[in-house]
Order: C-alpha cells, then structure tokens, then sequence
C-alpha cells in the first residue's frame, strides 16, 4: 500500500514523502491517525496545489512583514509624558509602545513583540527591538516628549 505522509513519522519519514507500507500498518495505524492519506493521484495533485498556496501565503507574509519593518524602522515614534523633577512619571512600557504605533502609522503590533529590557524613564530617542515573525526584527526609534 502507497501511503502520503501528511505529517512527520518518526520511524517512517517525513511530510510529503510517498511511502510503501504493509497494509495494516497504513489502514489502522498511519491513516486511522490522520498521519497519511492512501496515496491516489487526486491525493497527491491536492496535496502538491495546497503546498503551492502555502507556499504563496508565506510568500506574501513575507512582503508584508518586510515593508512594515521599513515603514517602523524609517519612522519616530513619538510618546508624550508628563514631567517630573528627574526624567517622567512614570515609564513607558511595551503597551505604550505598542498603542503609539498603532495610532501614528496604523501598524497592529502585539506588545509582547517588543523587547524591552527595562522600561523607558527619561525623555530622549530610544532604540528599542520588535519581533515581527518569521525572524524578522525592526528597530524601533521611539522619543519621549516631557509635556
């Protein structure tokens, strides 16, 4: 029985190979598990068309992340806080980060993407990390205005 992997099996081989099996092994184990598909032309041709469109979905994301990192990291992000006798009150955090950039430039950025390693207490420029996914970083530039 010609079985295609739709996942990983440990002792078997990986997603997308196209394996030879005993046929009690495929029916009961490898298909009864969701681990494999009989492996039929209509099967095969499906499974290629679907990792054609993931492939094209990643693609995409790719792009998108990439022209969001040039549109943050080209950008200031500018917070406003009140002064105090030295530096701010209070601090700014990864929430306050993230909801200026989502009102200046219209970019939904999770909080818990930006790495801060201690939160912001002094005006001035900070260079601060974002992980966008996929591996891809943008540095931020965010200024603390005292009003």
């Amino acid at each position: 029985m010609k079985v295609l992997l739709i996942k990983d099996v440990k002792t078997l081989g990986q997603a997308g190979e196209i394996k030879e099996v005993k046929d009690g092994y495929g029916q009961n184990f490898l298909i009864n598990k969701g681990l494999a598909k009989l492996a039929t032309a209509e099967v095969i041709e499906n499974w290629k068309e679907e990792q054609e469109h993931m492939a094209q979905e990643l693609k995409n994301e790719l792009e998108k992340l990439e022209s969001e990192k040039i549109t943050l990291e080209a950008a200031t992000i500018k917070i406003e806080k009140p002064l105090a006798p030295v530096g701010i009150k209070g601090s700014v955090g990864n929430a306050d980060i993230s909801a200026a950039i989502l009102d200046q430039l219209n970019i939904e950025l999770d909080k818990k993407h930006i790495n801060l390693k201690k939160a912001l207490k002094s005006t001035g420029m900070h260079e601060v990390d974002a992980k966008l996914g996929h591996g891809i970083h943008a540095a931020l530039k965010v200024e603390i205005v005292g009003v």
